[in-house]
């Protein structure tokens, strides 16, 4: 009996862990931008990635913007003079989750 106490309890414990970062944004974002912004951005938000720059810090403007318009904030001065990122229109319902996580 014990033994399956031993393999159930990590398991239960890992189920917890995984519903637990449902109801958090910033593990939600970290979903979305390893999902959808790895391929041109760094895996760390910190660093420039092999196309796109770094994003750290972006406000929910600028996600908005960048992610729904493929534009830039009025008055914003871009990082990189590229027009190379398009919309992003099925990740609009998850920009809040991607602010949380670049904050």
């Amino acid at each position: 009996m014990r033994a399956k106490t031993t393999l159930i309890l990590p398991f239960v414990l890992l189920l917890g862990a995984c519903a637990q970062d449902g109801n958090d944004p910033v593990a939600r974002g970290k979903q979305v931008y390893l999902t959808e912004c790895t391929a041109c951005h760094n895996s760390d938000p910190t660093k420039d990635g092999p196309v796109g720059p770094a994003v750290k810090g972006s406000s929910l403007k600028l996600l908005e913007a960048r992610i729904l318009r493929a534009s830039y904030p009025p008055g914003y001065s871009p990082k990189r003079n590229t027009a190379l990122m398009p919309p992003l229109p099925k990740v609009a319902t998850k920009i809040s989750d991607l602010a949380a996580f670049l904050r």
